[in-house]
């Protein structure tokens, strides 16, 4: 019995819809499995640890743009609105005002302030533990410190970005980023309970990595000819006092202060009499000042990132903070 053109056409066409309009049962669970959850961040930092924990499952931006200043950050209607939307927050509390602000105003369900286990989780670098530490390093190191504190002073004990005395800077010290890295995990679990395990294994394999790079700044810092750090701004605090370093600045911890002359005269001094051989800039910061101090007492200048912001985005939090630890082993003679 032949079957009529038309009726085969229509079967045809009916199994091609049916097709299209009913996916296999593993299509539908990788549709479900494929939407990424979206995690706004507040700068770069925080940015890495959560692309790492949460992997191919999120979805992540930062509120700072890569390459801007994060500490001058001011934020868009639009911006604000995404933070609302956003299933998770990633932050830090007192580092950028309009960030604070924004999560003020939007109150997103799930919010980690990073200050929790990164400033907090040990006891916080404040101006007073600093300053106690440095007493144990010599008069002209403490004299040093004095005029910092002094310099502090003359722009105020709040730096006008809600720091306050606090040093926020803390994921140079790649243990307390660590730590963060394991809150990340658990605020992503609440967010998306069925992946929950999967950002714990990245957390556990991102710990180590911190770890071991700790490891490598530990060993490669231990035996130096020199243990003065003279930097163009106040930001390697967690850094220097991890590694037994000490941490002489030419400004306070906001980038763009300009040092007074009795300030630079104090650091010249202690280039002089620690026999400094490298004054540290930014690549994000004005390096006019540094440059100057450096010509007029016969020292090289070179960079160490305080990896507020990436810059190079073939670079990650790693590989910068790797080349922050040669650039101070070559200056500290290690």
């Amino acid at each position: 019995m032949k079957r009529s053109p038309l009726l085969a056409l229509s079967a045809l066409t009916a199994l091609l819809l049916s097709s299209c309009a009913a996916p296999s049962e593993d299509t539908a669970a990788g549709g479900e499995e494929g939407e990424a959850l979206s995690v706004m961040t507040s700068f770069y930092p925080l940015q890495y640890v959560t692309e790492r924990v949460g992997g191919e499952q999120v979805r992540v931006e930062s509120m700072t743009p890569p390459g801007a200043e994060p500490h001058d950050l001011e934020l868009s209607p639009a911006a604000v609105d995404r933070v609302r939307t956003a299933d998770a927050v990633v932050y830090l509390s007192g580092f950028q005002p309009a960030v604070d602000d924004a999560v003020a105003q939007a109150a997103p369900e799930h919010a980690l302030d990073a200050a929790h286990a990164g400033i907090e989780g040990e006891a916080a670098h404040s101006a007073e533990e600093h300053a106690a530490a440095e007493e144990e390093h010599g008069a002209e190191a403490h004299e040093a410190s004095g005029a910092e504190e002094g310099h502090a002073e003359e722009g105020g004990a709040d730096d006008g970005h809600g720091h306050g005395a606090q040093d926020p800077h803390f994921w140079l010290d790649p243990q307390r980023l660590a730590a963060v890295a394991v809150e990340v995990a658990h605020e992503l679990g609440e967010a998306d309970p069925d992946n929950a395990a999967l950002y714990e294994r990245n957390a556990e394999e991102l710990t180590g990595e911190l770890e071991a790079l700790d490891q490598e700044f530990a060993s490669g810092l231990e035996t130096c000819e020199r243990r003065t750090v003279v930097v163009a701004h106040e930001a390697y605090g967690y850094l220097t006092d991890k590694y037994d370093l000490e941490q002489v600045s030419v400004a306070g911890l906001e980038p763009d202060t300009e040092p007074s002359p009795a300030r630079l005269a104090e650091i010249g001094k202690v280039v002089e009499e620690e026999g400094v051989t490298t004054v540290f800039a930014e690549s994000e910061v004005d390096t006019g000042v540094a440059e100057t101090l450096a010509a007029e007492h016969g020292v090289e200048t070179a960079v160490l990132d305080p990896v507020e912001t990436q810059t190079d985005e073939s670079a990650d939090y790693q590989q910068v903070m790797r080349a922050n630890l040669e650039a101070l082993r070559a200056a500290l003679g290690c």
